[in-house]
């Protein structure tokens, strides 16, 4: 019997030794390259002037907000400014409306509906806040006309920043800076005057006199103004802004957004005016680069749609001037939508596909808080009324002028005429037979009536009395009706409670 062989081991695979190089700290030259680190270095953007169809309307935004925004505090209106956030007095007011703190609700309804009007329009159109009403695009387009219109355009710009420090290189950029420090600064007082009216601000700048509070913020905003619109520009949209990051949950394939049809435009290339591109096997993109040049986020849109794209379409116009200079048909980036360009329709079917359940339920839920604060200011009691009872007293007797005795509770009135125009109330009771009421200082003819100023509170004491034949021990619930002398709709009831107690009774009622 012979034993089967036994089969040899493979041979054991060699394992190559690689020498590893030493480690060495961030930052640190390598032999084979430059340092190494964990940020890219930036590179500034020089965005390319251009103008079209999209650029106009851009600017008609720009000086329509900062014509507002500039505007509105030398604005008054009934003596007052037309929009003022008086934080001290902590009223807010909005021409004739007078907001105060019981009324936040209005303002968490107002900025809820803001949010769904943001959520709404990114639906239909993207990015439309972004690219033509935000303050970073507002006043980066302000601070880039001024960087524009001294330094010259991007190529200018360019030289001056790679050449020598020149006479000429210095006296642009100071130029430039003291322009931007002007706006900021000039920003920065504007935003304070919507707190501290502008009529009292700047007398106590030219005296030397503004308070700690005011000075900080107006630097503080002039200095935010001017790093972001002169510095950061578009880190703050590509870095900072949560907007960019939760967009594409807001977005859908019959969404416009600003779109490179791809199609259209490839394969890409350089040709003459009047070279036959259909010859030469090309689209209609002659990769100029003219649509990076002037994107303020430095982007290519040709590779699609990404976060950083702040929708100012910037692009679209210059691509459609190098399309009329080629005489190629417009719109090789255009807005449309990812639908569109899938099944190939054009403006029409883009324009029946905005009405569909996402916008309509962001427009309905739209209405429904706008009507909902409509109602709620239209439906505004224009005067308050707070009763409190005086603890020191819960009641007593008194003698009145004509020799008889009466019951008398004392209350403490806070009263607040939230309109814009001073009135005469009168305070009347019932309830009770024969209830009177007096106000503490007013003259014996008025006794019943106190004046009280436009947009204040006032804290009134009064003295309500029965007659003891009219009483009856316990509690007995009465009504204060405080109503304008002047107006009959200010009127407002509020309820409380009068003591009798029974060792002050009187008798036969008992």
């Amino acid at each position: 019997m012979t034993s089967a062989a036994v089969p040899e081991a493979p041979p054991r695979p060699t394992i190559p030794i690689v020498a590893v190089p030493p480690l060495r700290e961030a930052g640190q030259a390598s032999a084979a390259g430059p340092p190494e680190t964990f940020y890219a270095v930036h590179e500034k953007i020089y965005p390319r002037a251009v103008r079209g169809w999209f650029v106009t309307w851009r600017w008609l935004l720009v000086w329509g907000t900062q014509l507002i925004f500039y505007g509105l505090p030398w604005v008054r209106w009934n003596g007052h400014p037309i929009l003022l956030f008086d934080l001290e007095a902590r009223k807010f007011y909005v021409g004739d409306l007078i907001l105060w703190p019981q009324d936040i609700f209005l303002l968490t309804l107002l900025l809820i509906a803001a949010a769904l009007s943001l959520f709404m329009f990114t639906a239909i159109a993207g990015r439309l806040w972004c690219g033509y009403a935000c303050p970073q695009t507002v006043y980066t387009e302000l601070f880039l006309w001024i960087e524009r219109a001294i330094q010259g355009d991007r190529h200018e710009q360019m030289r001056l920043d790679k050449g020598p420090h020149t006479l000429e290189r210095v006296f642009k950029k100071t130029a430039t800076h003291a322009f931007w420090i002007v706006i900021s600064l000039w920003t920065g007082l504007t935003f304070v005057a919507y707190f501290t009216p502008i009529r009292q601000l700047v007398p106590e700048i030219w005296n030397v006199q503004l308070g700690p509070w005011e000075s900080f913020w107006i630097l503080f905003y002039g200095l935010a103004t001017y790093g972001n619109a002169g510095f950061m520009r578009e880190q703050v949209c590509k870095y900072m802004c949560p907007y960019a990051r939760f967009q594409s949950a807001m977005l859908d394939k019959d969404s416009l957004t600003i779109t490179y049809d791809v199609k259209r435009g490839e394969p890409r290339g350089s040709r003459s005016r009047h070279a036959d591109q259909l010859a030469l096997g090309l689209g209609d993109c002659v990769n100029c680069g003219v649509c990076v040049e002037v994107c303020p986020t430095g982007i290519d849109i040709r590779q699609g749609l990404q976060y950083e794209c702040i929708g100012c379409a910037a692009c679209v116009d210059g691509c459609n001037q190098i399309m009329d200079r080629m005489g190629y048909a417009r719109g090789l980036i255009r807005y449309t939508t990812e639908r569109a360009l899938a099944e190939g329709f054009h403006t029409a079917g883009i324009v029946r596909r905005i009405v569909r359940p996402r916008v309509v339920i962001y427009a309905l839920l739209l209405c429904g808080l706008l009507g909902g604060i409509a109602f709620s200011i239209g439906e505004r009691e224009p005067i308050k009324v707070d009763v409190m009872r005086d603890r020191s007293v819960l009641a007593r007797t008194i003698e009145l002028a004509n020799g008889s005795g009466a019951i008398e509770n004392v209350y403490q009135l806070q009263v607040m005429n939230q309109d814009a125009k001073a009135h005469r109330f009168q305070i009347s009771a019932r309830g009770i037979p024969d209830l009177s009421i007096e106000v503490s200082g007013e003259p014996a003819a008025a006794a019943d009536r106190f004046d009280l100023a436009p947009a204040s509170s006032r804290q009134i004491p009064i003295s309500v009395r029965v007659p003891e034949e009219h009483s009856k021990p316990g509690l007995v619930h009465i009504m204060l009706q405080i109503s304008a002398l002047d107006d009959p709709k200010m009127t407002t009831s509020e309820p409380t409670v009068f003591l009798i107690p029974a060792e002050l009774a009187h008798e036969e009622v008992r």
